[in-house]
């Protein structure tokens, strides 16, 4: 199952690739979990230049390399990235079934 990136969010990702002057094909987006947060766990997201196969879940998701360490795959299996871009708040959202508990900004969460 792994992650699910809409269409909306890799426009946006995208879009920063090409503000910072990144290729799209030489840059993979890393999504990882990491301890901390109000919650206890927090999502990262940040452009690599590599990934492995042999540590890393990859896949190709609107044109966007995405890989994902084996470490953090269980606390983010089946979870969907989607861009929100409304009047009181923009930027991604995590719909994350593995999750019990997340902070009221949707930033981290506990399982």
């Amino acid at each position: 199952m792994g992650i699910t990136i809409t269409e909306k969010a890799a426009v946006e990702m995208n879009r920063a690739l090409t503000e910072k002057n990144m290729d799209v094909n030489a840059h993979v987006l890393r999504i990882a979990v990491a301890g901390g947060g109000c919650s206890g766990f927090e999502y990262r997201l940040a452009f690599d230049e590599a990934c492995n196969e042999e540590t890393d879940d990859v896949s190709t998701q609107h044109g966007l390399t995405v890989a994902v360490d084996h470490k953090s795959m269980p606390f983010l299996e089946g979870t969907t990235i989607d861009w929100y871009d409304g009047l009181e708040k923009r930027g991604f959202t995590f719909d994350n079934p593995n999750a019990q508990k997340t902070c009221g900004c949707g930033t981290s969460f506990s399982c």
